[in-house]
């Protein structure tokens, strides 16, 4: 049996996890860094890449020591290392490669948004390839059709905003906590989800996978101020105005993304849907989700809460590389920008 160290540090989580090449998860260890950030009502890059130096080794000794076995047991480490900061990147990336030095073992490269989809097959206990993916984050929202575990192509991305950070930038302007989207979820349920008609970009365009957020974002900051008004700290708004302009704000994204979810199905001719990614913790996203696969006859697979947030358990489809003997040079370094569409994910 082989053993598999997985890193993880893309954004604000330090995480770890030891799995086996039967996709055991023997240890699963996660860092956060919630409360270092909840003061600024987001990720601060330098903080975070800070703060992975400070947790990076601790955590990987966690998952070695949780899952009872030595390092020298390991047979090949694997770290994500794009899309991201690139500073966090670098972190996990660096703790890999010398690991790799001192124990002679090979390197695996991994996608971050590759391996959120994978955590749906992890989640599944069985293939769930070929399928549209779906990653909705912090950082990302894309659409990929993924034809194996490692042959994704881009099918639309975001323009602008992701859904999460748009979700922690309402919520900072509503003077929710850190993060946003748990907080705007919260008060959105007392809220009308009809009250404010935001707008939803490329809604009834099924030729445009692509999504955005910027414009809905501004329309909930006009809700908030009012015509004329500019200064979004000033202004005192009744408990009901903020669940009902959370709902509708919910709504809006929600709608967007069921959208183009099963645009992307009818485009690519394919019955399966994976998500994954922080937002696809969102409990209306995922009932909205539901609901249209059951009508269309779609299998849906959202990977578990566990899974949803950053994580080093979906670093298991280094299994993939591995048996495809796909390992990584010594001198690789980070990307932190993502594939767009219309191209191919790089093996």
């Amino acid at each position: 049996m082989a053993l598999f160290l997985t890193i993880e540090t893309t954004c604000d989580e330090t995480a770890a996890a030891i799995v086996s090449d039967q996709l055991e998860v023997l240890s699963s260890v996660v860092a956060s860094q919630d409360r270092l950030h909840q003061q600024y009502g987001g990720v601060v890059p330098e903080l975070a890449s800070r703060a992975h130096m400070e947790r990076i080794l601790p955590v990987i000794h966690e998952a070695v020591t949780r899952a009872g076995v030595r390092l020298d047991d390991i047979d090949a480490i694997a770290v994500a290392y794009t899309p991201g900061l690139a500073g966090s990147l670098l972190i996990g990336l660096t703790a890999a490669k010398s690991l790799c030095v001192a124990l002679d073992r090979p390197l695996i490269a991994i996608n971050h948004l590759q391996a959120h989809i994978y955590a749906c097959r992890m989640a599944a206990g069985e293939d769930v390839f070929p399928c549209v993916g779906l990653v909705i984050s912090g950082g990302h929202t894309c659409l990929y059709r993924c034809l194996n575990p490692l042959d994704f192509e881009s099918l639309g991305c975001t323009l602008d905003d992701a859904a999460g950070e748009a979700f922690d930038k309402v919520a900072a302007m509503l003077r929710l906590p850190y993060p946003g989207g748990p907080s705007v979820e919260k008060a959105a349920a007392s809220g009308d989800p009809k009250k404010y008609s935001f707008p939803r970009a490329f809604l009834d365009d099924p030729d445009c996978l692509d999504f955005s957020f910027s414009g809905l974002k501004t329309a909930v900051r006009y809700a908030i101020t009012g015509p004329g008004r500019h200064d979004v700290a000033k202004v005192e708004l009744p408990p009901q105005v903020i669940s009902d302009i959370a709902a509708s704000f919910q709504e809006a994204v929600v709608d967007c993304i069921v959208a183009k979810s099963f645009q992307a199905l009818e485009k690519t001719n394919l019955q399966i849907l994976c998500v994954g990614g922080g937002v696809a913790a969102n409990r209306r996203l995922r009932q909205r989700l539901e609901e249209e696969a059951k009508n269309r006859g779609i299998r849906l697979i959202v990977a578990p809460l566990r899974l949803c947030t950053d994580n080093a358990v979906m670093g298991a489809i280094a299994v993939e590389r591995w048996r495809a003997k796909l390992f990584a040079p010594l001198d690789l370094d980070v990307e932190p920008g993502v594939v767009r569409r219309g191209a191919k994910v790089p093996k």
